[in-house]
C-alpha cells in the first residue's frame, strides 16, 4: 500500500517535473503566418515586418514567418479570418483596438474573446499633427481656426468608426470645433494625405507619420497621453519625440493609448499558447524590438496569462464607452 502511495507521488512528482519541458515541447512545423488586419504601410504592418526580422535574424524559430495583409472590410477580413482558424497554431494576429471597436461599429460576429490571447507587446501613442505650410503652431491657434472654418477642416484618420474617427469626435466634444472625417485604407495613406494638403490635420501614431516628420513636412502638436513620450533622442532637425507635448498641457484634456497585441485562433493547446508566449517574450528582449520602440515611439510593455486577460477587460469597457459616448454603436 505504502509502496503504491510512494510511487504515485513518485509519478505526481514527475509530473510536475516534466510539464513545463512538455509545454516547451511544441513549435510549429511549417511557416506561421502572421496576420494584419490593415493595409501594408500602416504601423501593423510595420511592427509585423519588425517582428519577422527580429525572429529570424535572431534564430528564433526554426520556421519562417511571414507577413499576412488582410485590409479588408476595414480588418474584418483579418478577424473573421481568425476566427475561421480554430485549433491552427500556424496563425498569429497583430492586435489593436479594431478587436473591440470594428465589430461594434460593422456588427461582424466576432469577439476577442473568440481567439487565444498570446500577449501584449507595446503601447501605442495617438498624435495631433498638421501641416507645416499652414501658420497653425500649437494646439491652440490650431483649434481657433477649426473652430472658425468653413468649410470645416478635413481630418485624414485610418478606417471608420475607429480609434482616429473617435479621438476626432472627442475633440470635437472637448473644443466645440467641427472636422470633416476623411476615412483612409491606413495611416501611411493617411500620411501622404496631410503632406499633399488633402486634409489639415491627422492623429497618426507616432511611426505613421515618422518620415513626414523628419522631412518637415507636418507638424507634431500635442501627444494624447497623461505623460510626454520618454524618447529624447533628436528625430527632426529640432525636435525629439519627447519634445511633443501633451494635448494636456497645451489644454486639451484628452487620452488614448492602444494596445499592439497577439493572439492565436481559439482551440489551441496550451503548449502551442506557451510557444509563442515564449517566443514574444524572446522578441521584446531582441536589439530589433527595441530599436524599433524608440523610432517608433511606442511603450514597452510585455503581458500574459491572468495580467493581460485583467488587461483586455478593462480595455474592451473604456473602447465600447467611447464608441457608444461618441455615438458610433447604436443603442
Amino acid at each position: 500500500m505504502s509502496h503504491s502511495r510512494n510511487a504515485a507521488a513518485g509519478v505526481a512528482l514527475l509530473g510536475a517535473i516534466v510539464s513545463p519541458a512538455a509545454l516547451a515541447a511544441w513549435e510549429p512545423t511549417k511557416p506561421v503566418e502572421i496576420v494584419v488586419a490593415a493595409g501594408a504601410g500602416g504601423a501593423s504592418d510595420q511592427m509585423a515586418r519588425m517582428m519577422q526580422a527580429a525572429i529570424q535574424k535572431n534564430n528564433l524559430m526554426k520556421q519562417p514567418m511571414v507577413v499576412s495583409l488582410k485590409g479588408g472590410a476595414s480588418g474584418g477580413e483579418a478577424l473573421m479570418y481568425m476566427k475561421a482558424s480554430d485549433g491552427d497554431p500556424n496563425k498569429v494576429l497583430i492586435a489593436y483596438s479594431l478587436i473591440y471597436m470594428l465589430p461594434l461599429a460593422a456588427k461582424i460576429p466576432f469577439n476577442w474573446r473568440d481567439l487565444t490571447p498570446v500577449s501584449v507587446i507595446a503601447m501605442d501613442q495617438f498624435v495631433l499633427w498638421d501641416n507645416t505650410t499652414l501658420p497653425y503652431k500649437n494646439v491652440k491657434e490650431f483649434m481657433a481656426a477649426a473652430k472658425a472654418a468653413d468649410p470645416p477642416f478635413k481630418m485624414g484618420g485610418t478606417g471608420s468608426k475607429r480609434e482616429d474617427h473617435v479621438l476626432t469626435v472627442f475633440m470635437e466634444k472637448k473644443t466645440g470645433a467641427k472636422f470633416a472625417y476623411l476615412p483612409y485604407k491606413s495611416g501611411g495613406e493617411a500620411a501622404t494625405q496631410l503632406v499633399g494638403n488633402h486634409t489639415a490635420a491627422n492623429v497618426n501614431n507616432p511611426s505613421e507619420n515618422l518620415e513626414v516628420w523628419r522631412a518637415g513636412q507636418v507638424r507634431a502638436l500635442c501627444v494624447f497621453d497623461k505623460e510626454r513620450i520618454a524618447y529624447k533622442t533628436k528625430v527632426t532637425d529640432t525636435q525629439s519625440w519627447n519634445d511633443i507635448p501633451t494635448c494636456k498641457e497645451e489644454g486639451l484634456d484628452l487620452q488614448y493609448l492602444m494596445l499592439r497585441a497577439m493572439f492565436l485562433p481559439g482551440k489551441v493547446t496550451a503548449e502551442q499558447t506557451a510557444f509563442y508566449v515564449d517566443l514574444f517574450k524572446k522578441v521584446t528582449q531582441t536589439a530589433e524590438y527595441k530599436d524599433y520602440m524608440e523610432k517608433q515611439a511606442l511603450k514597452p510593455v510585455f503581458l500574459t496569462g491572468k495580467e493581460m486577460l485583467n488587461f483586455l477587460e478593462e480595455d474592451d469597457k473604456v473602447n465600447s464607452g467611447l464608441m457608444h459616448e461618441a455615438g458610433f454603436v447604436e443603442k
